[in-house]
Formats: structure tokens, C-alpha cells, sequence
């Protein structure tokens, strides 16, 4: 019986049939029962025979084979047949009752619940010494279906973490894991209201516990586990996968290599993402989100980019233009990448057509401009800055356009507007350079009349007082030194 032959035993019972009584016929009905379970007729007689004529048999083989076809007696823990571990759960697990309607006495009622509850309280680790025999105890708890707290013990020990990860994986296929219902929960828990012996394992927390010591070393092997959370969501209905994969790729910095990356040609490279799914977007989108929400705004603009999301793309690179608008130059420097980058956004966008948003659009290409604008101003390009001021017609330089440029303020983004003072500045610096040029340059002469040089030195003067009218009157508060460095510069040209 204990090898699984019913066929060999039957025959050594019909060799002493003739000293077994109605046994054969009880073992016969056994033996051919689909759940090896006899009819509450038959299982009544034999226990019965069993209490009268056999609890108190000498022979421990004999009051075994009954208890374990009868499932009677389930106190009797037959310590004499059943001498190991293995065996001993062998025959309870034989005696364990899944009829929840047994009408069997509590004495010869063995439920699995039972049982387990037995296993796990009451002889507990320290009875199978889980020091020496870790193993032995999680074979104990496995076998009996408590696959929960023999992966929850396993874990505990580090070098056996990897095991008890792959266990939980194949359980967790195949369906047979009780989880638990909340992501704040304790590795290994119990619910209130739940049978006694029950555990469910928080199996999300144990792959963010496993993988974390791996992950930023080795975040390829860490994406395989997250694939497994592809169907969990956390308390916020978020997927877990998405998650994830999100915070893994903020930690490592490892974008280009997980997510893939973008060509000149605006062509994606594919990363190692497209293995787990052929739809990126969602993930790459998710990312950058979480990138922008921790204030990453260069790396959440590549990672738009890379998903398509042009409007977020500008609205990202707006942000950080901002900035850096009116600094100097330099190579190497934060504004020497940042121009690069928007450049060739602007490049692709222009060579392939892509369209955005009206107001993030112009605000992102006024800001290129007053890049260009602040370059040429710096590098003492007066006359091309000027130009480029002109043409941008975002201040007025003639008193005539005054209220027609304040009016336009008003429609500006934030990222424009913070930049209004310097732009200010730049253009008075500008005129004032212009007008001292000017004033020392030689004497009139024919080929340019003493009317032309003063023609030119009052249009300087208007267009000066139109910046210092126009700054007067927008709806936007300059600074007390930018107002007092405009009028300063406006009186010496007076």
C-alpha cells in the first residue's frame, strides 16, 4: 500500500483471506473507489469492527492499513510503522476527510485544515528542526498543500531565497497561490475571518524583495520577474508591471538600454522592453510621466519623444529653455546641450511634418529664437541681435506699437514672460550701444549729413522710451533693479 500497489496487496490478502473476515471485501471496495473512499455503510462497519476488536491489536501494520482504509482512529499517530516524516504524512494525508458533509464522529475526522493547522502551530519549526533540516520543513508544508508558508520559509534563509522565488513563480501560474489582498500586507499573512491554518503570501512583495538586490546591477534579469506582476495592480489600480518597470528604469538610468532609443532619422531602436511587449508606448509613456513627476524633465522629454508624444516633448524642452534662455554660452555647458537637443527636435519635427499644439509650438520656437537673440547679444553681435529682436516683434520699438505689443503679452506663456526682463535689458543695452556708437563716431560729412545722424539719435531715443512705457504697462512685475537699469540707461540717452 505504502508503494502505491493496491494489486500486489490484494493478492496477499486473498493468500490469508480466510483469517480477514469481511476485510477483503472492504478492501476490494477501496481499492476500486474513485476517491478511495468507502461508502459511509461500509466505512460505519469497519469502524466499528475496528473499535471492538482492534484499537487494542498488538499488531501496529494491522491497526494502520484499518485506520488508513477506514479513516478511523486519527489520535493514533502509528509512530511504530510510521517512523518517518515522509511516511507519517503519507498515512494522515490517506485519512484526511474533504467531505464537508461527513457524517463521521470528531474522533474519525481528519479534515486537511485540521491537519495543517497541527503542522504548522502545533509542532511548529522548532519540532522539525529547521536549523538543521530547512528542507525537511518545507517538505512538510508543501506536501500538505501549504504552499504559502513553506515558500514564506524558505525565503527567510538568503541562500535559499532563489527557491523559494521559482516555487512561488510556477504556483503562481499555475493559479494555485493564495495571495494576499493587499500590497501593505506581511509576507506571509492571515486573514481574519479566514479557516485557521490558512496563509496568503504578498507575492508582489516578494519579487521586490528578491529582485531588489539585483536590480540596478543587473536590470535586464529583473525585468524577467516583473513580467510576472503583468496582471497585478497595486491599491491605486495601477499595473504593477508598468510600475515597475518604471521605477527600474528611473534608478538605473539605464533608458536607452531597457526602453530603446531614438535614431537620427527619428526611428526607434527597439530595447529590451519590446521582448515583453509589442505595444511600448504605454510603458515608455508611463515612464517619462514618472520622470517628469520626480523633476527629470531632460530625461522625460527623450522618453516622449521616444513614445511619440510630441506636445509633451515641447512642453518638456519649454521648461527647460526657459531657463537657460538668456545665459552665456559655453561649450560643454548645460545651454550648449540643452540648444543642441531642441535643435535637432526641431529639425526632425520640421523634416517629418509633425505638428503640436498651437500655443506649446510657438512658445517653444519664440524660445529658440531668443536663444539665438541672447547668442548673438553675447557675442557682441549688436546689429544681428537687433535684427532678431525686431523680427520677433515681441517688444515695441516705436511708441506707435506700444499697446498693440502689451496686448500680445497677455497671450504669452509663463516661459516667455520670465524671461521678459533680460529681453528688456538686452534691448536697452543694445540701443545705449548703438547710441553711444553714434555719438562717438567723426563729425557729419557730405555723404552722411548732420540731419541723418540726428534723425538716428532721436529714433534711438523713441525707441528707448517706448521699452520704458512698454515695461510700465504689462500686467507682469519686472524687478526694481531691471525697471531702474532701464531708466538709467534711457536718461543717458537724453
Amino acid at each position: 500500500m505504502r508503494c502505491g500497489d493496491l494489486m500486489a496487496a490484494m493478492q496477499v490478502i486473498n493468500l490469508g483471506q480466510h483469517q480477514l473476515g469481511d476485510f477483503k471485501t472492504w478492501f476490494q471496495e477501496y481499492m476500486h473507489s474513485k476517491d478511495k473512499r468507502l461508502s459511509p455503510a461500509t466505512e460505519n462497519k469497519l469502524r466499528l469492527h475496528y473499535r471492538r476488536a482492534l484499537r487494542n491489536n498488538t499488531d501496529p501494520y494491522k491497526r494502520a492499513v484499518y485506520c488508513i482504509i477506514g479513516r478511523c482512529d486519527i489520535a493514533d499517530n502509528h509512530s511504530e510503522v510510521a517512523d518517518k516524516t515522509e511516511d507519517y504524512l503519507w498515512l494522515k494525508l490517506n485519512q484526511v476527510c474533504f467531505d464537508e458533509n461527513s457524517s463521521s464522529a470528531p474522533q474519525d475526522r481528519l479534515t486537511l485544515s485540521q491537519f495543517q493547522k497541527q503542522l504548522l502551530e502545533d509542532y511548529g519549526e522548532s519540532h522539525f528542526a529547521v536549523n538543521q533540516q530547512p528542507f525537511l520543513y518545507f517538505q512538510v508544508l508543501f506536501l500538505t498543500a501549504q504552499f504559502e508558508a513553506a515558500i514564506a520559509f524558505l525565503f527567510r534563509t538568503e541562500r535559499l531565497r532563489c527557491h523559494a522565488v521559482h516555487v512561488a513563480l510556477v504556483l503562481f501560474e499555475l493559479k494555485l497561490l493564495l495571495k494576499s489582498s493587499g500590497q501593505s500586507a506581511q509576507l506571509l499573512s492571515h486573514e481574519a475571518g479566514g479557516p485557521p491554518a490558512t496563509r496568503r503570501l504578498n507575492f508582489v512583495r516578494l519579487l521586490m524583495l528578491y529582485t531588489r538586490k539585483f536590480e540596478s546591477t543587473d536590470p535586464r534579469e529583473a525585468l524577467q520577474y516583473f513580467y510576472f506582476l503583468r496582471n497585478e495592480k497595486d491599491s491605486q489600480g495601477e499595473n504593477m508591471f508598468l510600475r515597475c518597470v518604471s521605477e527600474l528604469v528611473i534608478e538605473s538610468r539605464e533608458f536607452d538600454m531597457i526602453l530603446g532609443k531614438l535614431e537620427n532619422d527619428g526611428s526607434r531602436k527597439t530595447g529590451v522592453i519590446d521582448k515583453f511587449t509589442r505595444d511600448t508606448k504605454p510603458i515608455i509613456n508611463k515612464v517619462a510621466s514618472v520622470a517628469e513627476s520626480k523633476g527629470l524633465f531632460e530625461e522625460a522629454a527623450k522618453l516622449y519623444d521616444l513614445a511619440k508624444n510630441a506636445d509633451k516633448v515641447l512642453e518638456l524642452m519649454n521648461k527647460l529653455l526657459s531657463p537657460i534662455v538668456s545665459q552665456v554660452s559655453a561649450p560643454q555647458s548645460n545651454k550648449e546641450r540643452l540648444k543642441n537637443m531642441a535643435h535637432a527636435i526641431a529639425e526632425r519635427y520640421k523634416a517629418q511634418g509633425i505638428s503640436t499644439k498651437k500655443p506649446v509650438d510657438s512658445t517653444f520656437y519664440l524660445l529658440l529664437d531668443l536663444i539665438t537673440f541672447f547668442d548673438e547679444y553675447h557675442a557682441g553681435h549688436i546689429d544681428r541681435a537687433f535684427d532678431i529682436i525686431e523680427q520677433l516683434k515681441l517688444v515695441p520699438l516705436s511708441q506707435e506699437y506700444v499697446e498693440e505689443r502689451v496686448a500680445a503679452f497677455r497671450h504669452f506663456s509663463d516661459e516667455i514672460r520670465h524671461n521678459l526682463s533680460e529681453v528688456l535689458l538686452a534691448t536697452m543695452n543694445i540701443l545705449f550701444t548703438q547710441y553711444k556708437r553714434l555719438k562717438c563716431a567723426s563729425p557729419a560729412t557730405p555723404a552722411r549729413p548732420t540731419r541723418v545722424i540726428e534723425d538716428r539719435d532721436s529714433q534711438l531715443r523713441s525707441q528707448a522710451r517706448a521699452l520704458i512705457t512698454f515695461a510700465g504697462m504689462i500686467p507682469y512685475r519686472t524687478s526694481g533693479d531691471t525697471n531702474a537699469r532701464l531708466v538709467q540707461m534711457e536718461v543717458l540717452m537724453n
